[in-house]
């Protein structure tokens, strides 16, 4: 059995590669110039049933030879391809030119849904980036040993209805709320650093006015959303350790993220980690 891994950046593309392995599948890793990890290398020396291609992003074109000399029919895309790439120097081959030209908006579910009909018209079926990752989704209910209080419930409630009217939009997936107030929406710098701009306006706040602290609730409760129409096979919302850290330094007391959509990274550290800075995790349904 063989399987394509298209790799971005992070550590989502070795999470599937381990998986995949052990189930038994031979892995032909198409790792991207401008994201991947080099680490790889190393992975894919370790085994022989891992083989590694360097492609840069604008090669679409080599990417399907390089998939049909090795045999593969199934391939999975994991980790993030920042989407502030489409604007910087990569040139793009004739193919994804072409399909760049003819793209009404470039977003990224429009962007990595054409992409994906490419593939498809080529014989490579593009399959969930959850296939081999499952138990790793966000379960439903509190995940640490605090629960949200009362302000940030609210937070929750009022940052859902923000949160899924920008993800249907494909701006972002992800809003910050203090005191059922927006104060940060991601769009193409991605969550943590939506979170660092909250945190960094919230701190502007005294050391403007050197006053006493708002009578307002200034915790930041963080809320990430899947689209309304999450195409599953590619930017499936994922949280990791480094959030965590994120939220820290932003002063954000609490993570609600949608259940079985949302896939959470070394999750036990990551647990760990949050129970110990008294951060609340809750997976919510879509039909909160």
């Amino acid at each position: 059995m063989k399987l394509g891994l298209i790799a971005g950046n992070g550590r989502f593309p070795f999470l599937l590669l381990d998986a995949a392995r052990a189930q038994g599948f031979a892995v032909t890793v198409a790792a991207i110039r401008e994201e991947t990890d080099p680490e790889i290398n190393h992975r894919a020396a370790l085994d022989e049933k891992i083989t590694v291609y360097w492609l840069s992003l604008g090669e679409l074109s080599r990417l399907i030879e390089t998939f049909h000399k090795e045999g593969v029919t199934l391939a999975v895309m994991a980790g993030q391809v920042k989407h502030k790439q489409i604007f910087s120097s990569i040139r793009p081959d004739w193919r994804l030119a072409k399909l760049l030209m003819n793209l009404r908006t470039r977003n990224t579910d429009m962007l990595l849904g054409a992409v994906a009909k490419v593939l498809g018209d080529e014989g490579i079926e593009l399959i969930s980036s959850t296939t081999f990752l499952e138990p790793l989704l966000a379960s439903e209910g509190v995940m640490t040993s605090r629960e949200p209080d009362e302000d940030e419930r609210k937070n929750i409630e009022y940052g859902l209805g923000v949160a899924r009217g920008v993800a249907g939009f494909d701006i972002g997936q992800t809003v910050v709320v203090a005191a059922q107030a927006c104060v940060a929406v991601e769009a193409m710098e991605g969550t943590d650093a939506a979170i660092e701009r909250a945190g960094a306006l919230m701190r502007t706040l005294d050391e403007e006015s050197g006053e006493p602290a708002s009578i307002l609730e200034r915790r930041l409760t963080v809320v990430k959303v899947a689209k309304p129409k999450q195409d599953m096979r590619f930017d499936v919302p994922v949280i990791g350790t480094q959030t965590i850290e994120t939220m820290i330094r932003a002063g954000a007391t609490c993570l609600s993220v949608e259940a079985e959509r949302t896939l959470l990274f070394d999750r036990d550290n990551l647990m760990t980690r949050a129970n110990a800075a008294s951060i609340a995790i809750v997976g919510v349904t879509r039909g909160y």
